[in-house]
């Protein structure tokens, strides 16, 4: 369920960061390994990095396989994954020897126990305040959320892997609106009660799945995401997603107000993606 792009390769540059190959990232026995694509904030991998950034879990980067055949040998760019997880969604998580995750929800659980002790707690103790955090993070990050559905605006091997079509294309401006809509009322009644975040009076992960997520569809600045080669295409369509009749009329000040606020108090900004910097 975790998001998956295609693009160009191109050479094995990265900016003064590290990547290690997914092959070394499964043998080692020790630490947390996250996969991702240098240069590029694929969405579901960037909010992991952000929950475990907030966790104070120091991540080893591994460069996650690109979709598609590898053109000198005729294989599947993501077989050993595939042989590893029995999956091919990105990110992938590994944690010293134990089993790889790669559903949000287990990835966050996991974030939260192995996280720095004075850190903030993303799922809160108190299990009134938890059902709302983790129906705020599957409304943002699960099927038919606002991630899912921007898949589905326009037609891709990414949408198609996740059930893209044109009913799916069609709903998908209406649904993201509406999604957006709650989540801004939510700030609203939260605001009243002297909060800045999504529930109760302290961050939570629905405040970081949802900062991250919604730069698919309102921009950042670029002292939050910066620009590189790999994922300018990336920014210009999410430029793109945020001036749609339904995604435009729902995004408010109060969204954008709380997406800078935590992007730029509890996450890693600006971004480090490693890639080719513009």
């Amino acid at each position: 369920m975790n998001d998956q792009i295609s693009i160009p390769a191109g050479d094995a540059k990265t900016e003064e960061l590290e990547f290690i190959s997914l092959e070394e990232a499964a043998a080692m026995t020790s630490g947390t390994r996250v996969t991702f694509i240098p240069g590029i904030q694929a969405m579901y991998a960037e909010a992991l990095k952000n929950i475990c950034f907030v966790k104070e879990i120091p991540l080893i980067r591994a460069i996650h396989p690109m979709m598609g055949i590898e053109e000198s040998t005729g294989l599947d760019r993501q077989a050993k994954l595939y042989e590893l997880t029995s999956q091919t969604s990105l990110p992938t998580m590994f944690h010293n020897e134990e089993r790889p995750r790669n559903v949000w929800v287990e990835q966050l659980a996991l974030a939260e126990e192995i996280g720095a002790k004075d850190t903030p707690k993303l799922i809160p103790r108190d299990f009134k305040q938890r059902m709302e955090v983790i129906g705020l993070c599957a409304l943002t990050v699960a099927e038919d959320g606002l991630v899912w559905n921007m898949r589905n605006l326009i037609d891709t091997p990414l949408g198609r892997k996740y059930g893209y079509s044109e009913n799916a294309s069609k709903e998908a401006p209406q649904k993201i609106g509406e999604i957006i809509s709650l989540v801004d009322e939510r700030l609203a009644s939260q605001k009243a009660k002297d909060s800045k975040y999504l529930v109760g009076a302290t961050v939570t992960a629905a405040d970081i799945y949802w900062a991250t997520m919604t730069m698919t569809v309102l921009s950042v600045p670029r002292e939050i995401m910066p620009e590189t080669r790999q994922n300018r295409g990336m920014l210009k369509y999410f430029e793109a997603n945020s001036k749609i009749p339904e995604i435009a009329d729902a995004l408010t000040q109060q969204i954008s107000d709380h997406q800078q606020y935590i992007l730029s108090t509890y996450c890693e900004t600006p971004a480090v993606l490693g890639g080719d910097p513009i």
